[in-house]
């Protein structure tokens, strides 16, 4: 695939390679004897978070085949990406407070359109397709790269890129393709290093230091943190930087 026409795809090649891979820090937690009463340790209590109202009343407004189906080109949009199974959809959920707004699937390459969810009038969020690691037909692919290309070059509403990236697999193919897109435009990145609940917090955050630094040998520049829609955690940072992209944060 194409990374564009500014040979960022070139220029970030293999910063994924030299991420060293990390095992799973998940640990037992000690048992306690205590007569009469259960051993188990209780459950870590999970961060509270009340997404903003704004966000929280964000609704599914239409799928659309092409750009060119899209609303019109107006007031401000975030587009949602992230390859197959990188966990974009739950974080879309978490972030407005709605457990079923993307679907969540296991089958990877569901979303093959850009499916358009309003927050008010003229304000929008834009799930792209994730075909880095979808189980489709390379033609469909081309037609999906091609639509997104499109998108990301003529959109003129489009205000930032929310990129969700697998803690264990970050800076794939498909990352840099939309890392590429992005900076072609100088348009804001925001990276979910998602499921950080998965690893150990040095390894979690081990990860978070090596992606920063890659990205920034590489001259491409975006905003990076962990970010779990299970536990709950990143939430507040990641709401922040969507507000302040869509003109939210000053109502």
């Amino acid at each position: 695939m194409d990374g564009g026409g500014d040979g960022t795809k070139r220029a970030i090649a293999g910063i994924g390679r030299r991420l060293r891979s990390h095992h799973d820090g998940t640990h037992t937690a000690a048992m306690t004897y205590a007569p009469k009463k259960s051993t188990k340790s209780a459950a870590p209590k999970k961060p509270e978070f009340k997404p903003s109202k704004a966000l929280a009343a964000t609704t599914f407004l239409l799928s659309a085949p092409t750009p060119q189906h899209l609303p019109l080109d107006r007031g401000a949009e975030i587009a949602f990406a992230g390859r197959s199974n990188a966990g974009k959809s739950s974080a879309l959920n978490a972030l407005t407070g709605q457990g079923a707004l993307a679907r969540v699937s296991k089958t990877p390459g569901r979303t093959q359109q850009l499916v358009v969810f309003q927050v008010d009038e003229e304000r929008r969020l834009i799930d792209l397709p994730g075909y880095g690691f979808a189980k489709v037909p390379g033609a469909v692919q081309e037609v999906w790269h091609a639509a997104l290309d499109q998108y990301f070059r003529e959109r003129q509403s489009l205000s930032g890129l929310l990129l969700a990236m697998d803690v264990r697999h970050p800076l794939t193919e498909y990352d840099q393709v939309m890392l590429a897109f992005a900076r072609a435009r100088l348009l804001p990145v925001h990276i979910l290093l998602t499921k950080s609940d998965k690893l150990g917090r040095g390894a979690a955050t081990d990860v978070l230091h090596a992606v920063r630094k890659g990205l920034a040998d590489h001259r491409a520049a975006a905003s990076v943190q962990l970010f779990s829609s299970t536990e709950r955690t990143g939430l507040d940072v990641a709401t922040k930087w969507v507000e302040e992209r869509l003109g939210l944060a000053s109502i």
